[in-house]
């Protein structure tokens, strides 16, 4: 769909029910993950006649659906997630945020939805970090995450793409995902659900995806696990993804393994992030098709010493156990290993400014 318009900018309407100061404290000592919201958000609004328009940071707040809202019934939405960094200086920063962008506009294609212009992306996020600023904590893993998204909320039943759309992005803050240190996760093999098949939306940042990987999460938590594994659709043996998170596995001579790009996988922004950052540390990157089979037998052989998964929420996450209706599978000596952590603190050091940036990768905000 076009996303001809002219270029937005996004003043700001500031609250009048700001959280107080020191209620806004409390909650930075102990955030969690997406359980508490800052003052603002940002939106825009698009119909098929005017383009985009109505652009701004406005006051955090319900929606007002109708109920025949075209995103309750079909579900053509998309979304992203991103973080805001607070660098020691006290300066804010986001991580590839252009990235975030054009995989944004890539789901829009995908769903039918009008692109929104990178430009305008990027500056919604600088607009609501400014905004709310004050929300974003420092510290230890802490962070403000971004969570830019477009619905479809024109009132209308028929099955076509939507003729009105909003877009909005809500900041929540964020604590460190491992508060009690770097922990190996344990992944349920799934065998009787698949995230996604040829030609589906699995290469899309969707709602309808995640919805799909709920059972199968389910089956894996009442088998004891964190996490669950998919297999591709067609022959059940192709290792794809976790529900929200790209794998790496570690051979012994150094090199690293991920699924290749099938367009049944999301193409993560932290796992191209770290294809680069591994290569430039001299490990030999490969992406390709991996079975099953070769994971099992390549840790029962001492071949694979290690397995991560990735993403923007954990960043890298040490497996440690690979659990399926045949038995178990322990990854090394069960703990997070060399060439993980390695990864993950690379990663980390540059994302809160304790590294330099040689790829361009970190953008301002404040």
């Amino acid at each position: 769909m076009s996303a001809t318009t002219t270029a937005l900018e996004f003043p700001l309407t500031a609250s009048s029910a700001t959280v107080a100061s020191a209620r806004r404290a409390e909650i930075l000592e102990s955030p969690g993950f997406g359980r508490y919201f800052t003052d603002h958000m940002a939106r825009a609004v698009w119909t098929s006649g005017e383009g985009w328009h109505d652009a701004g940071v406005v006051p955090y707040g319900p929606l007002q659906l109708d109920p025949a809202a075209a995103v309750l019934h079909y579900a053509q939405e998309i979304f992203e997630g991103l973080k805001a960094y607070r660098h020691d200086d006290g300066s804010v920063w986001s991580f590839r945020p252009e990235a975030n962008a054009a995989r944004f506009a890539r789901s829009a294609q995908r769903l039918a939805l009008p692109e929104l212009p990178q430009e305008a992306f990027l500056a919604s996020i600088a607009a609501l970090v400014r905004a709310d600023e004050a929300w974003v904590p420092s510290g230890g893993e802490s962070s403000l995450y971004l969570r830019p998204f477009m619905v479809a909320t024109e009132s209308f039943l028929g099955v076509r793409p939507a003729r009105e759309v909003t877009y909005l992005a809500i900041a929540s803050p964020a604590g460190s995902y491992f508060p009690g240190g770097l922990k190996p996760v344990s992944i349920w093999l799934s065998e009787n659900y698949t995230r996604a098949a040829l030609g589906g939306t699995g290469s899309a940042k969707c709602g309808g995806n995640y919805a799909a990987s709920l059972s199968a999460q389910d089956e894996a938590s009442a088998h004891g696990c964190d996490q669950v594994c998919f297999l591709d659709s067609t022959e059940r043996r192709w290792v794809e993804e976790l529900g929200g998170m790209n794998l790496f596995f570690v051979h012994d001579d150094g090199s690293i393994l991920t699924p290749e790009l099938t367009g049944t996988i999301l193409e993560g922004i932290t796992r191209s992030s770290i294809l680069q950052l591994a290569a430039d540390r001299g490990h030999q990157v490969t992406e390709r098709r991996v079975s099953v089979d070769e994971w099992r037998e390549g840790v029962a052989s001492g071949r694979i010493t290690e397995v991560f998964a990735c993403g923007t929420a954990a960043v890298v996450t040490p497996v440690g156990r690979l659990v399926s209706s045949d038995g178990e599978l322990v990854h090394g000596t069960g703990e997070p290993g060399e060439v993980t952590t390695s990864i993950r603190s690379a990663l980390l050091d540059l994302q809160y400014g304790r590294a330099e940036d040689p790829h361009g990768w970190m953008t301002r905000l404040v």
